[in-house]
C-alpha cells in the first residue's frame, strides 16, 4: 500500500483498507495511493512503515505482528470490536536518514510503541496509530486521536460513514480536542471538507509493506519506482 496525502484521492478509513478492489497502478506505485489485492490478501508476519521524498527514503520502521496468519485485508475487516494492537515489541528495527525533518508530529515516527489497527472511538475510526500517542478511549467523541486513514464521523465498526466530509488521509500528532479546539492539522489536501481540517505541509509518502521474511525491507536510500516485487518476495 502507498499513501500519498496530496494526490486527490482520499484514503480515509472507509476508503480501500477492508475493501477487494486495486486502487492506482503498479507505474505510479511510490508516487500516488496505491494498494494490491493480491499483497493485501497474503498472509504475513512483518510489516514495514517507510516515509519517502519520491522514492528516497526518509524513516523506516518494522515491526512483527501477534499473528501470524493473517492477511492485512483480514485484519482491516475485523473491525468489530476494533482497537486491536496487533504488533508486539515495539520496532524491531528502524533507521532514519541524516537531516531529515518533520518528525516530531509525525504520526508514525513522531511516536512510539505499537501499531495498532481500527482504532474505533464514538463516531471516529482510525486505521492505523501507534500506541504510544494519545488514543481517545470508547465513547470519548473528542476527535483527537491521529494517524493513517482517518474519519471524524464514521461507524468504526461497520465502515459507514455519517458525514463524508471528514475524511481525511494522513493527520498529525497534536493535541486539539474537539472540546475546545476547532483547528486539526492534517498533511495536504486530501481530506474532506470539514470546517475543523486545515491543510497542511506534506511531510512525505508513507509506503506499507508486508512480508514473511525481514530481508526484503527498505533500509535506506531510494525505494524504487514499484513496491511489488518488495512485497511478494
Amino acid at each position: 500500500m502507498h499513501l500519498n496525502p496530496n494526490d486527490g484521492h482520499i484514503m480515509g478509513y472507509d476508503e480501500g483498507w477492508a475493501d477487494d478492489d486495486d486502487i492506482g497502478d503498479k507505474e505510479n506505485a511510490l508516487l500516488k495511493d496505491y494498494l494490491k489485492q493480491t499483497v493485501w490478501k497474503m498472509p504475513v508476519k512483518y510489516i514495514a512503515i517507510a516515509r519517502h521524498q519520491r522514492g528516497l527514503l526518509d524513516a523506516v520502521k518494522v515491526f512483527v505482528f501477534k499473528t501470524l496468519d493473517q492477511s492485512l485485508s483480514q485484519k482491516f475487516k475485523d473491525m468489530d470490536p476494533g482497537k486491536d494492537i496487533v504488533t508486539v515489541g515495539g520496532p524491531i528495527y528502524g533507521y532514519t536518514a541524516p537531516g531529515v525533518h518533520n518528525l516530531g508530529d509525525d504520526p508514525v515516527f513522531g511516536v512510539g510503541g505499537d501499531l495498532a489497527f481500527n482504532w474505533g472511538y464514538s463516531d471516529n475510526g482510525h486505521r492505523i496509530v501507534l500506541t504510544g500517542g494519545y488514543l481517545s478511549p470508547e465513547g470519548v467523541n473528542d476527535d483527537n486521536t491521529h494517524g493513517l486513514g482517518n474519519h471524524f464521523a464514521i461507524n468504526p465498526k461497520t465502515n459507514q460513514p455519517t458525514q463524508p466530509v471528514w475524511s481525511h488521509e494522513v493527520s498529525n500528532i497534536q493535541d486539539c480536542p474537539l472540546a475546545t479546539c476547532k483547528s486539526v492539522t492534517v498533511q495536504g489536501t486530501d481530506h474532506g471538507t470539514g470546517p475543523h481540517l486545515k491543510s497542511g505541509p506534506v511531510y512525505g509518502n508513507y509506503a506499507i509493506y508486508v512480508s514473511d521474511e525481514l530481508k526484503i525491507f527498505p533500509t535506506s536510500g531510494f525505494l524504487g519506482t514499484s513496491i511489488d516485487d518488495r512485497c511478494t518476495d
